[in-house]
């Protein structure tokens, strides 16, 4: 049984990339392997059945949601006090995660849904992301001067959807929504959890994530991003969802 935690993940899902944004900000040690979903490997579906990803293979459990694992990583160690946020975090978090993302992978994957409206359910994101702005009018992140966990849970959906058409998203009446989405793709953590890994494979050397990196500086994302520092970093190592996970 192994005696480090393993994190399956894949570099461009937004579950796994707020696990990894909550491991990197715990500076908690896993060993990372980036898993090439059109070919997955057997080690991989023996600790995720689902052949979803973020999945966290730990000594005596698996987590196979990536909200838990931002809370496992978080709860080890919480430098930026991100768990401490209002009760109101985890309904955004339930929105984001349920009505929000339905609508967003019916927007992006469109033509996967013939019997839906594109341009009724690209507005029913909207919506939402005009609260968001809202919520945002006044302050650098969701509830005031610091990022919490909400803040890191959303963002990358948030990004998924701009990226669907940025020139459409930046033309909407939500300044503070982008300049929430802008700070966040400009931050110093997003660079170093972005760093490319090639897919793992059986008897490949470890790749660490997190500890290493963070063990002599919190990374947060008031951070404007380093680009020496993640070059320099992105050296140490080797290298659109549909079957990822939650």
């Amino acid at each position: 049984m192994t005696q480090h935690p393993i994190l399956w993940t894949f570099r461009r899902c937004p579950y796994a990339m707020r696990a990894r944004l909550a491991i990197m900000s715990a500076g908690v040690a896993v060993e990372l392997r980036e898993v090439l979903l059109r070919n997955k490997p057997h080690a991989f579906l023996q600790t995720s059945p689902s052949g979803t990803v973020p999945a966290l293979r730990l000594e005596d459990q698996v987590l196979d949601e990536s909200l838990d694992i931002m809370i496992w990583a978080l709860r080890k160690n919480d430098p930026q006090q991100l768990l401490d946020m209002p009760e109101e975090g985890w309904s955004l978090i339930a929105t984001n995660d349920g009505p929000f993302k339905a609508a967003l992978d019916h927007t992006k994957y469109a033509t996967r849904y013939p019997d839906l409206d594109e341009t009724a359910e690209r507005a029913k994101a909207a919506a939402y992301l005009v609260e968001l702005n809202d919520r945002l009018n006044g302050r650098h992140w969701l509830f005031g001067d610091r990022p919490t966990l909400a803040d890191l849970a959303l963002l990358p959906f948030v990004r998924q959807f701009a990226q669907i058409d940025r020139v459409w998203f930046d033309a909407q009446a939500w300044p503070h929504l982008i300049a929430w989405l802008d700070r966040f793709l400009d931050s110093e953590p997003f660079a170093l959890v972005m760093d490319k890994y090639a897919p793992w494979s059986e008897g490949d050397a470890q790749v660490w994530f997190g500890g290493k990196r963070a063990s002599k500086t919190t990374h947060t994302l008031d951070q404007p991003e380093n680009r020496h520092t993640a070059d320099e970093i992105a050296g140490q190592g080797n290298g659109d969802r549909l079957s990822v996970s939650r």
